[in-house]
């Protein structure tokens, strides 16, 4: 199990109400936490939090875990007082129906519901097709549109309500761990290696906008403009009924982190982690993306300026995109371990170009 102050900063984190180009709040409890460990602690402009440790170092790492979460924004408010709404992010709607949320305004929180047509109501054809998300509302207990407009806006954010729960002995449910426990790694991370001496300077980035497009690593990448750098997201757990093993993998929660290997991942970095992780007898897993390339902070990173040594390190997470994702912190605390160990081990000397041999390095 975490520290109870590690523990208390994840609740408060995924707790937090940050839908993509929303992350005012979640950036202010990571700020929070980093100002504990960290030379520098900062928010640009685009909602990105950068943490840094040992900044006169000439070599960069940079290590990144997206903070933004999928939500709803607000669209039109029916004469009812009932507020229609868009996705924000790739929200499986099959389990939006019921979810309890909170639109976030100036004034506050307001809390709601969203609704449906009853399935008593709904002909016999209907009730075997996924609703529609513009077949869907949100209720805010009001009786008009008047009385709707003086709680909410046109364009306020939407996110699901806190619903953060220790589970089991080992494991946490929660909207947004996808990727606030990625975020929660780096800024643990970052914690473990202000105790060591280091060698290269470390950029410890709670990323924004993932969600609708990598955004928030594309710029925070630019502008450190680092040598190598760690994406820590969230990876598929196939140890639940009716996963093709054959096509994604066999990965369950509670085994240590996935080791990726694809085209966003650096082969001389990829070598070095599974090094590490031998040497320490970290637990990890062996994974490989159903895609060739994207999807994660990762592939931005890489492809900064002049291109950039890249790995991504994945959570397993059951349920992703839905309202009660699950993970286990034991994966989490092998994550912390595996990048603390990998990053203090660099000299700043290194080279990760694939394929040179020592007479050329």
């Amino acid at each position: 199990m975490l520290q109870q102050s590690a523990l208390k900063f994840l609740k408060e984190l995924l707790n937090s109400a940050g839908p993509s180009g929303f992350e005012e709040e979640t950036a202010a409890v990571y700020r929070t936490y980093l100002r504990g460990f960290c030379c520098r602690v900062e928010t640009d402009v685009l909602g990105n939090t950068i943490g840094v440790l040992n900044p006169e170092a000439e070599f960069k790492v940079m290590l990144a875990g997206h903070y933004d979460e999928i939500g709803f924004q607000i669209v039109f408010i029916d004469d009812g007082g009932l507020l229609y709404f868009r996705p924000n992010g790739g929200v499986d709607k099959l389990t939006v129906p019921g979810t309890e949320i909170e639109v976030t305004t100036e004034r506050g929180k307001v809390p709601g519901v969203i609704g449906k047509k009853p399935l008593h109501l709904l002909k016999t054809a209907e009730r075997d097709k996924a609703v529609e998300l513009e077949d869907m509302w949100i209720d805010i207990g009001v009786e008009n549109r008047a009385e709707a407009e003086k709680l909410v806006r046109i364009g306020d954010p939407v996110a699901v309500k806190p619903n953060f729960q220790l589970i089991g002995k080992n494991r946490v449910m929660s909207k947004g761990l996808d990727d606030r426990i990625g975020a929660f790694v780096v800024a643990e991370t970052l914690r473990a290696l202000s105790k060591r001496k280091l060698a290269v300077a470390v950029y410890g980035v709670g990323t924004a906008q993932e969600e609708v497009g990598l955004r928030g690593a594309t710029t925070s990448t630019y502008g450190i403009n680092p040598q190598v750098g760690f994406a820590v997201d969230v990876g598929f757990a196939t140890d639940i009924p009716d996963i093709p093993h054959k096509l994604l993998g066999d990965l369950k929660l509670g085994r240590g982190p996935e080791l990726n290997r694809s085209a966003d991942n650096n082969v001389v970095l990829g070598k070095m982690l599974r090094k590490i992780a031998v040497r320490y007898k970290i637990p990890c897993q062996e994974t490989v993306s159903h895609r060739a390339s994207g999807g994660t902070d990762t592939a931005q990173m890489q492809m900064t300026r002049a291109g950039v040594a890249t790995a991504l390190v994945s959570i397993p997470n059951r349920y992703m995109h839905t309202p009660v994702e699950v993970c286990d912190l034991r994966d989490v605390r092998h994550a912390v371990k595996l990048l603390t160990e990998t990053i203090a081990a660099m000299t700043g000397k290194e080279t990760f170009i694939p394929g040179l041999s020592k007479a050329e390095i």
